[in-house]
């Protein structure tokens, strides 16, 4: 009570901390008539001046003022737009490295050039992190008329960019492009051999547009690389026909794990069944020897079960393709892990891509930790503050609108059923339609929103239907949405980041209508007739009530509710939204206290009848609250999983770039044979135990593998007084002998690039090897808790003794190969081919979904291409024709590893 009062009176502390922000504001203002008078030449020149400030001991704090207004008039000359008092308060925000929410239609990829232009000047490179490829393409192309008239370079990071763009885009002073773009591009610079083919920068500071659906949404799941592994197309056909037999009554399914589970009757019922197919290799269905038809059966159950087409993914051209579960658009090369998709193809019978291995990844939660300054915007961030501070410490600031928000938001609608309910809706979209209210109707799969389009046109209603089958048109759809009399059905957020404008879109009209007109009298004259009829348009539609916004059911977070509701009403414009919902809806049935619900609709409600209440509301916010802690804990625990993996990423990554940025690798060399030698000797004679005690045969077995050394231990064990330390010296002593001898026969230039190129092999081969290791491990970890042990904690121990093995590993890998083998080196230049596509995606750790696909071919071997590769092991034949690379599975029409720059079918694959 107290605190309403205080709130009332002093404000909340979010209007409080705005407020503060005026004074800036007002400093930006007066200078204003100053920054007018300059010349076009000398604004452009402001830039050159703040640099030289900078340089003179100036900070980027004290030069805002001025840089903004800077931007504000550049951004007035060129795009004829000019920054509201507002969004100079959000400028200052996003400058500050916190989260600016600003309502739809309020600006914020203008007020993005503000923090961006301040930041770049630098020099150090500032990102601008956007959703998807059209709109990084759209504003470094909009937006980045204003930071090249600032004479800032602007460059874009989208699919299908070699490596030699990226590298120049990079170096721009200001990046757009899209997060999964700039996580790929890390992940894949961290699996370069030469520091020149890396083409990222140093972090310096990012803004996320749509900073909700990137760092909270797409966080559930992991970025990852990854390589093929061996096709098994015919098992997964196999079982799905088994899964095909298996009724409702053999599983218990779970809908919010999206997990199936065979009852006893179904594990007896499915034992026969595959025994039948001849897919088990004992009777016992859970015997060790079957873990691999367990696996996919359990997969092919969840395919079949719980994945529904035109809902979770569609197929298209003969390929299974995801539906994002946020905004509807397809995920084209996404892919399913751990088998999943695989099962879905099987279900939906089309050609199985092989199954992936993982080779890199990181979490979008650790990739963005680790920009020195980060900032986002969007238009519904304030339900996930708390998160957004946990996890990355930034603070939510909510910036008022430039004008008063006149959007009605009316109560709910409650229905028994869902044709009830779509009658319902199919209804009032006529009523608005006849008026010409324009309806933008948000629905949360493709399936419902073709239902709804059917209802629809039983009413007669001409609509636009807008999902991932179409998301083509997105962007012009969506646009259109707010002319007068259109009605479009969106999947979720469709077009975000496309504002809808009553009466239509004047650029957008111009673009479709007059795209084949040239420049001159006609097309001038076109361009005047769409001004005037969308400016008498929004007018009809502003009379008619604003945009319409109708939500066919509740989403399972409230943000994704505000979002569509924010579609309306925008910068001061009348508005209207209304959400339908019934009994049936996937939020109340899954979610929902049901049994309270169905009692009361059930009971009290007659056929068609609707009902509305503040109390269903609530209990509907409730039943999102719930839903939004789970996936916060979901996306807690990933993150909590990722930490353990991330120490153990940086070591591996730092240790690779001191690796490519050394001159020679001599010490690290050296060191990992000293470390090896002394590992070997300690393994067969530990300290502290009488030499009768020694393994002295295993330790000449290792010596020779290792080493490909014989020594004279037998000689030594007759001396008295003999310890483990002097071995060890004596075995060192040899060793040593024998590599500066192999260094001696060669050419050091080249030896040294050997050294380096096998030492960055092996670091990759095992890291890889440990990823898998750890996705093992994570899946089975939470057993633990059976024995009243916590899961992380187990998980934490035992990686830091799988890291530390695997670097034992390494160290005796690299120590075996150059004491053992034998090099013949090419007289060509030794360049290392480029590091291919490999696979790139999401993968949820813990349900396997959201992985991604498009490999080339050998993608795997080449990563394990030498420089210059061991030709020989000591003691074989040594003959010049025979292929080293026969096991590799090196794709005929890749280069060869030897790096001679011919095709391997031209070169060593030829004698293979």
């Amino acid at each position: 009570m107290l605190g309403a009062v205080a709130k009332a009176v002093f404000g909340s502390s979010n209007d409080r901390y705005v407020k503060s922000l005026d004074k800036i504001v007002r400093v930006i203002n007066a200078l204003e008539p100053q920054i007018e008078a300059l010349t076009d030449a000398e604004l452009s020149a402001q830039t050159d001046k703040f640099r030289e400030q900078l340089a003179a001991g100036a900070t980027l704090d004290g030069i805002l003022p001025e840089a903004f207004a800077t931007v504000r008039e550049a951004a007035r000359r060129v795009l004829g737009m000019r920054h509201f008092d507002v969004q100079m308060v959000g400028g200052i925000v996003l400058h500050r490295g916190e989260i600016a929410e600003m309502r739809t239609g309020e600006g914020k990829t203008l007020v993005a050039t503000l923090a961006t232009y301040l930041n770049a000047i630098e020099g150090k490179g500032v990102h601008v992190v956007t959703v998807n490829d059209y709109l990084a393409t759209r504003d470094a192309e909009w937006m980045g008329q204003i930071h090249r008239f600032l004479g800032l370079s602007v460059g874009t990071i989208i699919p299908g960019k070699d490596e030699a763009e990226r590298r120049e885009a990079y170096a721009a002073d200001i990046t757009y492009g899209t997060n999964n773009e700039f996580g790929f591009d890390y992940l894949r610079d961290n699996m370069k051999h030469e520091r020149n083919q890396m083409v990222q920068r140093p972090f310096n500071y990012a803004i996320v547009d749509e900073v909700d659906s990137i760092l909270i949404d797409e966080a559930r799941t992991p970025l990852i690389i990854s390589g093929p592994t061996e096709d098994k197309s015919d098992l997964y056909v196999a079982v799905d026909e088994v899964v095909g037999r298996i009724g409702p009554e053999y599983y218990e399914a779970d809908e919010k794990a999206k997990s199936v589970t065979l009852t006893e009757e179904g594990v007896e019922l499915a034992e026969r069944m595959l025994e039948e197919a001849g897919l088990l290799e004992t009777s016992n269905l859970y015997d060790v020897e079957n873990t691999q038809v367990v696996h996919h059966l359990d997969q092919a159950l969840r395919a079949n079960v719980m994945f529904k087409r035109d809902i979770d993914y569609i197929v298209k051209d003969e390929k299974v393709v995801i539906i994002d579960e946020f905004t509807g658009r397809m995920m084209d090369g996404r892919r399913w892990s751990n088998g999943l998709h695989q099962a879905v193809e099987a279900k939906e019978r089309v050609k199985i891509e092989p199954e992936n291995q993982t080779m890199a990844s990181i979490t979008f939660q650790n990739y963005f930790r680790m920009y020195p300054k980060l900032s986002g915007m969007t238009g519904t961030a304030a339900t996930e503050a708390a998160e957004f501070y946990d996890i990355y410490k930034m603070n939510v600031v909510t910036i008022p609108t430039n004008l008063p928000i006149q959007r009605i938001d009316e109560e709910d609608e409650f229905y028994k059923n869902t044709n009830d309910k779509f009658r319902a809706i199919a209804k009032a979209i006529r009523e608005k339609n006849e008026i010409g209210q324009p309806v933008l109707v948000g629905t949360v799969s493709i399936e419902k929103s073709e239902l709804l389009s059917q209802f629809l046109k039983e009413e007669g209603v001409q609509h636009a239907v807008l999902n991932a089958r179409f998301h083509e048109m997105e962007a012009h759809i969506v646009a259109q949405a707010g002319r007068l009399g259109a009605v479009t059905i969106a999947t979720n957020m469709a077009g975000r980041g496309t504002d809808i404008q009553l009466g239509g879109n004047v650029e957008f009209r111009i673009e479709d209508e007059l795209r084949d007109i040239p420049e001159g009298p006609e097309r001038d004259a076109g361009i005047e007739r769409i001004r005037r009829e969308v400016a008498e348009a929004r007018e009809q539609v502003k009379a008619a009530g604003g945009l319409f916004v109708l939500g066919t059911e509740r989403h399972e977070s409230r943000r994704i509710d505000n979002q569509l509701r924010g579609r309306s009403g925008r910068q001061g414009d009348p508005g209207l939204s209304r959400f339908y919902l019934c009994l049936e809806d996937d939020l109340l049935r899954i979610f929902g206290p049901d049994t309270l619900f169905a009692r009361m609709m059930n009971s009290n409600l007659a056929d068609g009848e609707a009902i509305g209440s503040k109390w269903l509301s609530k209990a509907i916010e409730t039943a999102q609250k719930k839903v939004e802690a789970r996936n916060y804990d979901i996306r807690k625990q990933v993150v909590e999983y990722d930490d353990v993996m991330n120490d153990q990423r940086k070591v591996v990554y730092e240790q690779r770039a001191e690796i490519m940025d050394s001159e020679t690798v001599d010490d690290v060399v050296f060191e990992m044979r000293q470390d090896t030698v002394n590992t070997l000797v300690a393994d067969a004679c530990p300290a502290g135990s009488y030499p009768e005690q020694w393994n002295v045969e295993d330790l000449k077995v290792k010596v020779l593998d290792v080493l490909g050394l014989e020594p004279p231990i037998d000689e030594w064990m007759q001396e008295d007084a003999l310890e483990p330390e002097i071995i060890e010296e004596r075995i060192a002593q040899l060793a040593d002998a024998k590599m500066e001898s192999k260094i001696a026969s060669n050419d050091p230039g080249i030896w040294r690039q050997v050294e380096k190129s096998i030492l960055l092999d092996r670091l990759d081969y095992h890291w890889k090897e440990h990823l898998a290791t750890l996705d093992a491990l994570r899946q089975v970890v939470f057993l633990r808790a059976y024995a009243q042990k916590q899961p992380i904690n187990e998980y934490k121990r035992e990686a830091f003794g799988l890291f530390e093995r695997m670097l034992d590993t390494i160290r005796e890998d690299v120590t075996r190969i150059l004491m053992n083998s034998e090099f013949q080196f090419q007289p060509q230049p030794m360049d290392l081919p480029e590091l291919p596509d490999f696979l790139t995606g999401h993968i949820d750790p813990f349900t396997g979904e959201n992985d991604a696909a498009g490999v080339m071919p050998g993608a795997e071997a080449m990563l394990g291409a030498l420089a210059a590769v061991p030709q020989t092991a000591a003691g074989a034949s040594g003959s010049a024709t025979e292929n080293p690379y026969a096991h590799m599975n090196i794709s005929r029409n890749a280069p060869c590893p030897c790096g001679s720059g011919n095709k391997y079918k031209h070169c060593h694959g030829a004698v293979g």
